[in-house]
């Protein structure tokens, strides 16, 4: 007869909720957007300074690690240099 062994880990569960929330949240702030350097977030574009500090900017064609760090958000960029993605991986 096999063994049997519950969830270990039930938390697992909610942090992956968690970070689904989080990736909609951000999506919701940055898909369309420009990136900008110094002008304050608006409408059009996203200023890159109020960024979460664990950042990565990803434009077409980069070369990626494959380090595995949830808690980085990866903003993928579209050829005209707006964002049309957002992931955490």
């Amino acid at each position: 007869m096999p063994l049997i062994i519950p969830d270990l880990n039930p938390t697992s569960t909610n942090a992956a909720s968690s970070s689904n929330s989080q990736q909609q949240e951000w999506a919701s702030k940055l898909l369309g957007k420009t990136l900008t350097s110094t002008a304050p977030s608006d409408n059009l574009s996203f200023a890159k300074q109020d960024l979460p500090k664990d950042h990565r900017i990803v434009e077409p064609g980069a070369m990626l690690t494959q380090d595995h760090r949830p808690e980085r958000l990866n903003i993928h960029l579209g050829e005209d240099g707006t964002v049309r993605h957002v992931d955490f991986k």
